[in-house]
C-alpha cells in the first residue's frame, strides 16, 4: 500500500473513531475519557508521527480541564500547577530511566554477547525456541525494547534475513513476557516500582509469562523452521567486552540500591527527588571513563521519552473513580485493550486507581500488547526494522499464537496463585488476600 492510500485509510479510520467518540459522549461517557481514547487511537493510527499526536492530545485534555472540569487538585492554572507539582517526580524518574536504558542497551549490544549466541544455537526448531528464550531472559535485565531489537537483529542474521511474521510476533511477545516480572524489564513495571510497588510484588508475573513463552515460542519456532531454518555460523563471534557487561550490572545495581536505601532510611526523599532515574543516569556517567556511552543516541531517546511521558501525564488527568473496580476480570480485559491502546497509559490509570494484583496486571498489560504490532513500544520498535510487520491482518494471521499464549498464561497464573490485590501506597508489611 503506497503512502497516499495509507494516509487516506488512517484519516478514514480516525474519522470513524471521532464518530464513535461522539456517540459515547451522547450515551453519557465522560468527555475526558473520550478525549483520551481519541488520543490513543490517533497514536495507533498515525504511528509514524506519535509525538505530535500525543502532545496535541495532551494539550486538548489540559485545555478541556482548564475550561470545564478543573483538576483533582483544584480549578484553573493553580490546580494544574499543583497537579504537575505532584507528578513531576514520577515523570523525571521515568525520563532518567528511559534515557539510561537507551545507553545500557547500546552497551550490551557492543559487548558482543549477542554474537556468541549463534554458536550455541542448535539446528532445527529448538534453535528458534532457544533464541526466543534468550530474548525473554535478556528483557528481565534490560528494557524490553532493547531486548526485542537485539532479538530481531540476531534473527535477521541466523535466519539469513528471512524471518517469518509469526516469529517476529513471538520476539515481541518474548521481550514483553520477560520484562513483565522485573521492575527494570519494562517501562510499565518500572512505573509501578517508581510509584511504590515492590519488586517482589510483580515477580509472580513469571508464573504466567513462562507458560506463555512456551506456547507462543513453540508454535513460532516451527513456523520459522518451515519458512527458513537457522544458518549456522551466520554471525562471526567476537570477543566479549566484559567491561561493558560490568557497566550494565553496575547501573542496574545502582538504581535498585538507591531506591531501596532511599525508601528505607529517607522515605521523604523519593517524594521530592527522582532518586531512581537520577541514580541510573549518574551511574552511566560515572562509568563513562571505562567505556564511552553512545551519547549520540540521546536526542532520539529523549524524543521517545517525551512521547511516553505525554501519555503518562494524560493518563494521570483521568477521573479514575469512574473506571471499573480492580478485579482479575478487569486485568484480563486490559490485556486485550493493551493490544490496541499503548500499555503505558493503561498502567498509569491502574496505578492511580490502586489495589491491583500488580504481577497479574504487569503480565496482562505487558504481554497483552504483543497481540498487535503497535500494542507495545517493543512491537513498534521492531516493526521499524521489519516494515513488512506493519500489517494488522498479517500479524493476526501469522501471530495468532500470541493471543492463545496470553490466555493460557493468564489462567495458569490465576489457577496457581489466584488474585492477590495489594494497595501499593499501603505501609510496609501490609498483607494481601488471595481470591481464587
Amino acid at each position: 500500500m503506497n503512502d497516499t492510500r495509507w494516509l487516506t485509510r488512517e484519516r478514514g479510520l480516525f474519522a470513524g473513531a471521532l464518530v464513535i467518540g461522539a456517540v459515547a459522549v451522547g450515551l453519557g461517557a465522560p468527555i475526558t475519557f473520550v478525549l483520551f481514547g481519541l488520543m490513543l487511537a490517533g497514536v495507533a493510527l498515525f504511528h509514524d508521527h506519535p509525538l505530535p499526536v500525543a502532545l496535541t492530545g495532551l494539550a486538548v485534555i489540559v485545555a478541556y480541564k482548564l475550561a470545564v472540569t478543573g483538576f483533582a487538585t483544584g480549578p484553573g492554572l493553580a490546580g494544574l500547577a499543583l497537579h504537575l507539582g505532584h507528578e513531576w517526580v514520577v515523570l523525571a524518574n521515568l525520563l532518567g530511566l528511559l534515557l539510561g536504558f537507551a545507553m545500557l542497551a547500546h552497551h550490551f549490544e557492543d559487548s558482543n554477547v549477542p554474537t556468541q549466541l549463534p554458536k550455541i544455537l542448535p539446528s532445527g526448531w529448538q534453535g528458534g525456541l532457544l533464541l526466543l528464550a534468550f530474548v525473554f531472559v535478556l528483557s528481565a535485565f534490560l528494557d524490553n525494547i532493547a531486548a526485542a531489537l537485539i532479538g530481531g537483529a540476531m534473527a535477521r542474521a541466523v535466519f539469513h534475513r528471512r524471518v517469518h511474521i509469526g516469529y517476529l510476533a513471538a520476539i515481541v511477545a518474548a521481550s514483553n513476557a520477560g520484562g513483565s516480572g522485573s521492575v527494570v524489564g519494562d517501562t510499565t513495571t518500572t512505573m509501578m516500582w517508581i510509584d511504590g510497588v515492590g519488586p517482589l510484588e510483580v515477580l509472580h508475573a513469571y508464573a504466567a509469562a513462562l507458560p506463555a513463552l512456551f506456547v507462543c515460542g513453540l508454535v513460532a519456532a516451527f513456523q520459522q523452521q518451515r519458512h527458513a531454518p537457522i544458518v549456522r555460523d551466520a554471525v562471526p563471534a567476537k570477543p566479549v567486552d566484559w567491561a561493558r557487561i560490568g557497566i550494565v550490572l553496575f547501573t542496574l545495581v545502582a538504581a535498585i540500591t538507591a531506591n531501596v536505601v532511599a525508601n528505607l532510611y529517607f522515605p521523604e526523599v523519593p517524594e521530592r527527588v527522582p532518586v531512581v532515574g537520577l541514580a541510573a543516569f549518574l551511574a552511566i556517567v560515572i562509568a563513562s571513563p571505562v567505556r564511552r556511552p553512545a551519547w549520540s543516541l540521546l536526542p532520539g531517546a529523549f524524543k521517545n521519552a517525551v512521547f511516553l511521558l505525554a501519555l503518562v501525564l494524560s493518563a494521570s488527568l483521568m477521573p479514575v473513580e469512574q473506571l471499573p473496580p480492580p478485579s482479575w476480570q478487569t486485568a484480563f480485559s486490559l490485556g486485550f485493550v493493551s493490544a490496541v491502546f499503548d500499555n503505558i497509559p493503561l498502567t498509569a490509570l491502574a496505578l492511580a486507581q490502586g489495589h491491583y494484583d500488580w504481577g497479574m496486571l504487569a503480565y496482562a498489560v505487558g504481554y497483552g500488547g504483543s497481540m498487535l504490532w503497535f500494542g507495545s513500544s517493543a512491537g513498534v520498535a521492531l516493526a521499524h526494522s521489519y516494515p513488512e510487520a506493519k500489517s494488522v491482518a498479517r500479524w493476526l494471521r501469522h501471530g495468532w499464537h500470541v493471543a492463545l499464549a496470553y490466555v493460557v498464561g493468564f489462567f495458569v497464573l490465576l489457577a496457581v496463585l489466584g488474585w492477590q490485590p495489594v494497595d501499593h501506597e499501603a505501609p510496609a508489611g501490609a498483607t494481601s488476600v488471595a481470591v481464587r
